[in-house]
């Protein structure tokens, strides 16, 4: 695998959401990579409660359900 020469931190994000409707659907999942120059890297995992349902077919992609995010905070 190569390696990146970075000079200064990367930050690579994904999102999960309730659909693929941008303008309806919600967010269900945050996550973000910080890639250091010397190699070291910080993650952060968060899963948020759109408050409405998620679709099926988005639940067969990212594997999240309703029940997972029943009780994660809200995106406000």
């Amino acid at each position: 695998m190569a390696q990146l020469a970075l000079k200064k931190p990367i930050i690579f994000f994904d999102l999960e959401a309730t659909g693929t409707d941008t303008g309806t659907d919600r967010i269900v999942e945050i996550a973000m990579i910080k890639l250091h120059p010397n190699g070291t890297r910080d993650t952060y995992t968060k899963r948020i409660n759109p408050t409405i349902p998620i679709s099926a077919e988005a639940t067969g992609i990212h594997g999240i359900n309703n029940q997972d995010v029943k009780d994660a905070p809200t995106f406000k």
